[in-house]
C-alpha cells in the first residue's frame, strides 16, 4: 500500500495483485524492440501487470476507484489472466473492511476493473461485496457492456454490473457529474466509447507555472499536489506515457490519441498526479516533457 495527503484528502493504492500479460497486446503496434527498454518480458513475453485500486479518504466518506479483477473468473479466463484475488485482503491490512465503503466508482466495466463489485454468497447467488456502498459506472459503457462485439465480449461479466443496476445500487453516469465535493468524472474514449478518469482536487493550488532545470515542473512532494486523476486504461502504465503508445485492446486507438493529448493539456500545466491502473511498481507520478519534448514520469516524494 501507498499512501499520499491531497489537501484534506488521503488518497491510497491497494492492490488486487498482479498477472502476467502478453507483452505484444499491452502494447500494441509498438515494437518490442521499444517497449522492452521500459519492461522485462519473460521468455513466453510475458510482462506483469497490475490492478491498483485507489481508496480516497475525504474525512467525511470513503471512496473506492475500481475493484479488480475480483474471484469470479471462469476456469478458462483463470487460464488466461490469472486470478490473484487480493484486494480484500489488502484492504483489511490497511484497516478497511466492506462494509466502511461509502462509494465505488467504476471507469468502465471490463472485469479487471470492477470484478469484486460483487462475490457470490454461499447459496451462491450475486451479493454486493461493498454492501453500504453507492457503485457509480459509465451509462454507455453499461449499455455497449449488454451487446458488446465479438472481440471484446470475454472482457464483459454481467455479474459484475447488472445486479446492482437492477437493485438501483448502481448509478449510471454520462461524464462530467461531480460524486462527492473534490470527486469527479470525466470521459476520455479511446479505450472504450465511454471510459471515466476520476478526478481528485485538492484545496490548495500551488503556481502551475514554476519549473525546473529540465522544465519538466518542480518535483512535486506530498504537500504539493493540487490534483490528482486516476486515468484508467488510457494511460495504463508509466511506460504508457508517449502519446502514441496504447494497448491492443483499445477499440478506438486514434481516439487514445486524441484523449492523451487532451489529457496532458490539461495535466501537465496544471501539475496533476497522474494515478496508473496497471503499473505493478509505479502506482502514481508526476507526467510531463523533458527537455527534449519526450513524455516522462517522475515519482512524488513521499515522507
Amino acid at each position: 500500500m501507498q499512501r499520499i495527503a491531497l489537501a484534506d484528502f488521503e488518497l491510497s493504492i491497494f492492490s488486487d495483485g498482479t498477472y502476467a500479460l502478453d507483452g505484444g497486446a499491452f502494447f500494441g503496434v509498438v515494437p518490442k524492440v521499444m517497449w522492452s527498454r521500459r519492461v522485462t518480458a519473460d521468455e513466453k513475453n510475458y510482462v506483469t501487470a497490475g490492478l491498483n485500486s485507489l481508496l480516497i479518504r475525504t474525512g467525511k466518506q470513503t471512496v473506492l476507484v475500481e475493484t479488480g479483477m475480483g474471484n469470479k473468473l471462469s476456469d478458462r479466463m483463470i487460464k488466461f489472466y490469472g486470478q490473484p484475488a487480493k484486494l480484500l485482503e489488502n484492504l483489511a491490512a490497511g484497516g478497511v473492511a466492506p462494509e466502511d465503503v461509502d462509494i465505488v466508482i467504476n471507469s468502465h466495466l471490463h472485469f479487471d476493473h470492477c470484478g469484486w463489485n460483487t462475490v457470490r454468497d454461499k447459496n451462491g447467488k450475486i451479493a454486493p461485496t461493498f454492501p453500504r456502498a453507492k457503485y457509480y459506472a459509465p451509462e454507455g459503457e453499461w449499455q455497449y457492456a449488454r451487446r458488446p462485439s465479438e472481440r471484446d465480449a470475454i472482457s464483459y461479466l454481467p455479474d459484475n454490473y447488472d445486479p446492482l443496476v437492477e437493485s438501483g445500487q448502481m448509478t449510471l453516469l454520462q461524464g462530467g457529474e461531480e460524486i462527492v465535493p473534490g470527486i469527479s468524472v470525466q470521459t476520455f474514449p479511446g479505450h472504450t466509447a465511454h471510459m471515466l478518469a476520476v478526478i481528485i482536487r485538492g484545496a490548495q493550488n500551488p503556481d502551475p507555472g514554476a519549473k525546473d532545470a529540465t522544465g519538466v515542473g518542480h518535483p512535486p512532494d506530498s504537500s504539493d499536489i493540487p490534483t490528482a486523476c486516476y486515468i484508467s486504461d488510457l494511460i495504463p502504465t508509466s511506460a504508457h506515457t508517449d502519446i502514441t503508445w496504447g494497448m491492443s485492446f483499445d477499440l478506438y486507438p486514434l481516439q487514445t490519441i486524441e484523449s492523451k493529448k487532451e489529457y496532458y493539456a490539461q495535466a501537465i500545466p496544471e501539475k496533476w498526479l497522474t494515478i496508473f491502473t496497471h503499473d505493478p511498481t509505479t502506482p502514481w507520478a508526476y507526467v510531463g516533457k523533458d527537455e527534449a519534448g519526450k513524455m516522462v514520469a517522475r515519482g512524488v516524494s513521499i515522507p
